[in-house]
C-alpha cells in the first residue's frame, strides 16, 4: 500500500513537473486524493508547480461516514487542505460540498468556518444526485434562492471565490477565469 500511495503521489507530481516544463504559463488544477492522510504525498504534490489544489470534503462533518468511503474523514480532509496550503505560496486550495444529503444549515455553516479556518479560498456547492440505486438517497432538492443564499454567505466569509447552484461541481468551470486572474495577480506580486 505504501509503495503504491508513493508511486501515486510520485506520478501525478512528475505529470504537473512536465507539463510545467513544456509550458510555464499553463495554470494546473488537480483535484487531489486523501492519500488516505499521509501529509508527505500531499505535499509533494502541493509543491510539483500546481496552481490550485483540490480536495473535496464532500459533506459535513455529521454525514462522512455515510456519504464517503470509511478511510475518508472530515479531519483527514481538513488536514490535506491545510498541508497543501501551508506547503507552498501561491497554491489556491479549492474544496466542493454536496447538498441535499440531510445537512442543516447550522452544519454547512460549521464547514465553512471550518474551510475558512484552514485558509482554503474557492468552495463550490452542488446539488447531490443519487447516482446508482446502491448510493445514498437524495433527502432534499435544495432549491436555486438557497444556493444562492450560500453563495451570499461565502461571499460574504472572504473566500477568494464561491460557485453555488444545482449543476455545480467540483470541476465547475465558472469560476476557472476568476481564479486564473486571482492568480496572474499573485504571480505579479511575487515578480515584482
Amino acid at each position: 500500500k505504501q509503495w503504491y500511495q508513493r508511486r501515486v503521489r510520485g506520478h501525478l507530481a512528475d505529470c504537473v513537473t512536465a507539463l510545467k516544463e513544456e509550458c510555464p504559463s499553463l495554470l494546473i488544477e488537480v483535484l487531489s486524493p486523501d492519500f488516505r492522510g499521509d501529509l508527505a504525498a500531499v505535499e509533494t504534490l502541493a509543491t510539483s508547480g500546481l496552481n490550485v489544489f483540490a480536495h473535496n470534503v464532500e459533506t459535513v462533518n455529521r454525514l462522512q461516514r455515510f456519504v464517503r468511503d470509511p478511510r475518508a474523514n472530515y479531519i483527514q480532509s481538513m488536514s490535506v487542505l491545510v498541508r497543501a496550503k501551508e506547503a507552498t505560496d501561491g497554491v489556491l486550495t479549492k474544496t466542493s460540498l454536496m447538498l441535499g444529503l440531510g445537512e442543516t444549515d447550522d452544519e454547512i455553516l460549521e464547514t465553512l468556518h471550518d474551510l475558512r479556518a484552514n485558509g482554503v479560498d474557492v468552495v463550490t456547492f452542488g446539488q447531490y444526485m443519487q447516482p446508482t440505486v446502491r448510493h445514498l438517497k437524495v433527502k432534499e432538492y435544495v432549491t436555486p434562492e438557497k444556493f444562492a443564499e450560500w453563495q451570499r454567505i461565502g461571499d460574504e466569509m472572504g473566500f477568494a471565490y464561491v460557485a453555488s447552484g444545482p449543476l455545480v461541481r467540483s470541476s465547475y468551470k465558472a469560476g476557472e477565469l476568476y481564479i486564473k486572474n486571482i492568480l496572474k495577480k499573485r504571480s505579479a506580486r511575487n515578480e515584482a
